[in-house]
């Protein structure tokens, strides 16, 4: 009995393979290594998805109940205590121009630390 191996995962292995193949140290990769990679990622993934997609429904309004956004897997991670370890790779989206200005402030603040430093430096000469 053949048992063809798109039917055990959902995900598509090319897309598996081709991150998995994006490492240096990887050269090749075994079928199965493959298949059950993809399995795990999704078995992990799963609940996450579900958690998150009740959050969207419970918390958003109109049409983004629809759909669930990466927001909603960030906000699913940051709340939930069973997912907080991955709270730091979900990060909330943010505009590029309020990115910009953190970006500006956190460049002023050390320029300022360097002055005050440079002063101190300079004052303790005397």
């Amino acid at each position: 009995m053949e048992i063809n191996i798109q039917q055990l995962v959902s995900l598509p292995l090319s897309y598996i393979q081709v991150i998995m193949m994006s490492s240096p140290e990887v050269t090749s990769i075994n079928q199965e290594v493959l298949v059950l990679t993809a399995k795990a990622t999704e078995l992990f993934g799963s609940p996450l998805v579900q958690y998150g997609t009740t959050y969207s429904f419970r918390h958003s309004s109109g049409k983004e109940k629809e759909a669930l956004t990466s927001s909603d897997l960030s906000n699913t991670a940051e709340e939930s205590e069973a997912f907080q370890f991955i709270a730091d790779i979900l990060p909330k989206k943010i505009l590029a121009s309020t990115y910009l200005k953190m970006l500006k402030e956190k460049r002023e603040e050390e320029e300022e630390e360097e002055n005050d430093n440079n002063d101190e430096t300079w004052l303790g000469e005397f």
